[in-house]
């Protein structure tokens, strides 16, 4: 069984972007991203390859079942929003929320947050 990340993205400032981040951006299978063309910048930036698809409010409804058997073949998977941790005010509750269901790992790494 893989496992979702939820990783956060700096809001404004490059530099606050995490080593960990950087990391599980590197290591996973696929990145979901909000909006690609804003998350393409910030992988190109931190020299990130991985393969990203577009994941936002407008598709996630149709694209849940897909990613979630995804997960279930093994592979991890990354969610980013354009700033911030992804899921607070951002598309990513409902993926979320079909892991917990189906028992699939959920980790949200620390970092940046508009929670405040």
């Amino acid at each position: 069984m893989g496992k979702l990340y939820l990783v956060p993205t700096p809001i404004g400032n490059l530099e606050d972007m995490t080593f960990r981040a950087i990391k599980v951006l590197k290591e996973v299978d696929l990145i979901l991203a909000e909006d690609t063309r804003t998350s393409a910048k910030l992988l190109k930036h931190f020299e990130i390859g991985t393969q990203m698809h577009s994941h936002h409010m407008h598709n996630e409804h149709q694209t849940i079942e897909h990613i979630l058997q995804k997960l279930e073949q093994g592979q991890h998977i990354a969610l980013i929003s354009d700033a911030g941790t992804p899921a607070i005010s951002d598309p990513g509750f409902l993926l979320t929320r079909a892991c917990v269901d189906k028992n699939i790992a959920v980790e949200c790494l620390p970092g940046a947050t508009a929670f405040v």
